[in-house]
């Protein structure tokens, strides 16, 4: 791993805060047809909150509330009102994931993953792919055809929010994180779907030990198809900011060669986090803000901005006002894990990833 044992489970529990923490500054502008850039910064306008270093300001009352709608869970996630996470199924699947390994280990099967999904996970906290394999699993249907029976969504962000976990038990192990991630994606997704999911674990697992972002988003392109659309918009991304293009313009020039996917699609959101961590430069604050204000699916694209970012500086060096007031507790739907702690979770991962370190297994 090239890392001590203090010093890796100090980055797996900054991966942990920062998930949440993205996820809780994304989750009151979700909505990417409403809730565009443009909107989110004359939000952050109004809210004199920008640059953004903090949770997301209210705007009480809302000086338009058709143009300002913010998501109903809104009053537990912006800034002086947040005690504790709330509850959200970009984490609960880190949750469910962590389960996932301490049950099966590191060789779990697809099979093992759905059982764990009927078992653990109610079925109306489900969406888009997931939901349809849920029911396609609940039918008897088995992998990888619970995939592809009905499910329009097979290439949306799902299968890219559920990685974390292998990133973080693969420190330094990109392909073996990717490989992992691959078992679990298959039971909802193909496609970039699945390749979205293979490089955000691989991301996570690359920070662990990468110079900075622009390494590690280099290097997890390495388990996937250089050909695939996934990682073309990757490499787009990142040309445009070796290439010295600002953040916006660069952003706009990646909108334009995605037109026309849905905001929820894993090749749009990927360009809007790569983008996010690059010209975050590290910085974790710089990270999450630019990461949301990106627009698209904010609550996940902060979380798994979050998550590379908390890994590549560590718990101790988040700055307070995205940790403190989450009070290190979670909420979650996932039987049994709810109000669990974060440092606890974090705890468990780290003996995963330590226990994983000398396992040998074989991607598939």
């Amino acid at each position: 791993m090239g890392l001590s044992g203090s010093a890796l489970s100090d980055r797996i529990h900054g991966g942990w805060l920062g998930r949440v923490a993205g996820n809780m500054l994304g989750k009151p502008v979700e909505e990417g047809t409403h809730w565009t850039r443009a909107r989110i910064d004359r939000y952050l306008r109004r809210a004199g909150a920008l640059p953004l270093t903090d949770y997301l300001p209210a705007l009480e009352p809302p000086p338009d509330p058709v143009e300002f709608a913010l998501r109903p869970e809104w009053q537990r996630c912006v800034r002086g009102r947040i005690h504790g996470s709330v509850r959200d199924d970009d984490v609960d699947y880190s949750v469910l994931g962590l389960h996932l390994l301490e049950t099966h280990g590191f060789g779990f099967t697809t099979e093992q993953a759905g059982e764990m999904w009927l078992l653990c996970l109610p079925y109306l906290q489900t969406f888009t792919a997931e939901r349809a394999a849920y029911r396609n699993l609940a039918a008897g249907v088995k992998p990888p055809l619970s995939a592809t029976l009905d499910n329009p969504y097979q290439e949306w962000i799902g299968a890219l929010i559920r990685a974390d976990i292998h990133g973080w038990v693969n420190p330094g192990d990109p392909r073996r994180a990717a490989g992992m991630a691959r078992r679990d994606a298959v039971l909802s997704h193909t496609g970039n779907g699945v390749y979205g999911a293979m490089w955000a674990a691989a991301l996570i697992a690359a920070a662990f030990t990468a110079d900075g972002p622009r390494a590690a988003v280099e290097e997890a392109l390495t388990p996937i198809p250089p050909r695939c659309r996934l990682a073309r918009v990757v490499r787009r991304a990142a040309s445009l900011y070796d290439a010295g293009v600002d953040w916006a313009d660069a952003l706009d020039q990646l909108g334009r060669e995605t037109a026309g996917l849905p905001w929820i699609h894993v090749v749009p959101n990927a360009a809007v986090i790569t983008a996010g961590l690059l010209y975050g430069a590290g910085d974790f604050t710089a990270t999450l803000a630019l990461t949301v204000r990106g627009g698209l699916d904010t609550d996940s694209n902060g979380a798994t901005a979050g998550s590379v970012a908390g890994v590549l500086c560590g718990a101790q060096a988040i700055p307070p006002q995205w940790t403190v007031p989450l009070e290190d507790r979670l909420r979650s739907a996932v039987f049994g894990f709810d109000g669990a702690r974060i440092s606890d979770l974090a705890a468990r991962t780290h003996r995963l990833a330590v226990a994983g370190a000398g396992a040998q297994l074989v991607v598939t």
